[in-house]
């Protein structure tokens, strides 16, 4: 009989106290060890978990409405969460029956917040209150009209548009959970859109990723964001037109201010 493989460490492992990517695993034999695939299979669960997780529009405008905002709660024109992940179309409408729910005010507002599951329910869960605590003191102090926050159960990016027309705001930001990764199964995406219309693509938006306390951490979420915010207000422009240009740009800031896809 053979000898049992041995599982042996990578020469590289080092580079797994600087970086969570799933680098220098070790290998037993021609293999993975068992504990690597082990672990791998867990977080593979973990974000399937996290795209079917249930969510409670109520609950999250609750939690919000205790922070001192006047919160509507809306749904997207997906009916359920199978037709959310199949028609993405869907996701970016307002669903009829909430056409009422979206008041315009006068004069209009500056900004309107929305909130969503999108992807995971466990993000809008975990990371939308301590982001807006550390978010809406910024907003307060700059004097911008606020409309209510509105939490729209099964959003897509592009909801702020619909929603952002309705109320007639110059800009929009929805906060929304991100597609669920191997090591990410709870990061909030925020989406930000001067002038919100239907129409609006990606490339009219700015994108602050990742927000979550291992990744960006949600204080420095909030002055990206305010920063981004007021400079769209200010100059009247968004997406690949607006860049962050404060100073010393780290590389927490590099890291999850992306272009990436965003629907």
């Amino acid at each position: 009989m053979g000898s049992k493989p041995v599982a042996r460490p990578d020469p590289w492992s080092q580079l797994r106290t600087i970086s969570p990517a799933r680098i220098a695993l070790g290998r037993a034999g021609g293999s993975l060890p068992t504990h690597e695939l082990l672990d791998f299979q867990l977080a593979h669960a973990r974000a399937r978990d996290a795209v079917n997780h249930p969510f409670d529009p109520a609950a999250l405008a609750e939690r919000i409405s205790a922070l001192g905002l006047p919160t509507v709660v809306v749904h997207s024109a997906a009916v359920d969460r199978r037709t959310y992940l199949e028609r993405p179309d869907l996701g970016r409408q307002l669903s009829p029956e909430c056409d009422r729910s979206l008041v315009p005010t006068d004069p209009p507002p500056d900004l309107v917040l929305i909130v969503s599951d999108g992807l995971s329910a466990l993000a809008a869960e975990r990371q939308v209150v301590p982001l807006f605590e550390a978010l809406l003191p910024r907003v307060r102090t700059s004097g911008w009209r606020l409309a209510p926050i509105v939490v729209a159960a099964l959003a897509r990016v592009a909801m702020e548009d619909d929603v952002g027309q309705r109320l007639g705001a110059r800009a929009a930001a929805i906060f929304l959970g991100e597609r669920p990764g191997l090591g990410a199964p709870d990061g909030l995406g925020a989406y930000l859109v001067y002038d919100p219309r239907p129409g609006r693509s990606d490339a009219d938006r700015n994108c602050v990723s990742n927000i979550r306390p291992e990744g960006l951490p949600p204080a420095a979420a909030a002055e990206t964001i305010h920063y981004l915010l007021g400079e769209t207000l200010r100059r009247k422009i968004s997406g690949i037109a607006l860049k962050d240009e404060r100073p010393a740009l780290d590389d927490a800031r590099h890291s999850s201010l992306t272009n990436r896809h965003m629907d």
